[in-house]
């Protein structure tokens, strides 16, 4: 079963000589459960793919299905409500909430899905204990290294049981150590059933995924699965 279908997406920015196709024509399907990596240099479109795949933007033509839904004829309302129940955003800067401890921001998605207090901190606390964090819960983002803070990240994409885990260049703020902790922290969770696309420009980063597909000029130019 597909969690991504995608059918000749374009997007388009400007008009006449400035006109740039960030996307020209991509046709891509992603499986449940499967782990990707999308690679390409500056200019090369995965992050306008990122963003449409993500629900933070739309295409100009074509479409895009998520879990069977056409996300790419949605409103900004349908929208942000996929991005609510659907999607698990892992960002390189982390995007942690300063002043506030790991637990409150991993809640944070689940209040704005109004799940009740007790069951909030029941899976926040879970999903900590599941990045290997259960002893940090209290705190705060300058009290962690950056490796935990991402940590933090990725359990807060997790805790809302998400149909896919949407990875932005996730390592590109850590060192060498921390990267490969985080790899096997993907790597679990992909283990664990579910589909993680990952944005990268880093190879070494890239062949950790079972599935790589770059990019040039917006379109999709290799797609090729590990042996």
């Amino acid at each position: 079963m597909s969690t991504i279908q995608i059918r000749d997406l374009r997007k388009v920015y400007g008009e006449g000589e400035a006109i740039v196709r960030a996307l020209d024509g991509v046709d891509l399907d992603i499986d449940s459960g499967e782990y990707v990596a999308i690679m390409g240099a500056s200019g090369s479109g995965k992050s306008t793919l990122m963003n449409i795949l993500g629900c933070l933007d739309i295409p100009t033509a074509g479409t895009y299905e998520l879990d069977g839904i056409d996300v790419s004829r949605l409103g900004e309302r349908e929208l942000s409500l996929v991005r609510r129940h659907r999607v698990g955003f892992v960002f390189q800067s982390f995007n942690l909430v300063a002043r506030t401890s790991a637990l409150a921001n991993v809640e944070l998605p689940l209040a704005y899905q109004g799940v009740k207090r007790h069951e909030r901190r029941e899976r926040a606390l879970a999903a900590l204990d599941a990045v290997g964090l259960a002893d940090r819960v209290h705190h705060e983002p300058t009290q962690l290294s950056g490796g935990q803070q991402q940590r933090v990240a990725i359990a807060r994409a997790l805790v809302t049981h998400p149909s896919l885990i949407l990875a932005d260049e996730p390592t590109g703020a850590l060192d060498s150590r921390s990267t490969h902790e985080l790899l096997d922290l993907f790597e679990r969770v992909h283990a664990g059933g579910r589909t993680v696309v990952l944005i990268t420009h880093e190879d070494e980063v890239a062949q950790r995924a079972r599935r790589v597909i770059r990019m040039r000029d917006g379109r999709i130019i290799d797609d090729r699965r590990a042996a």
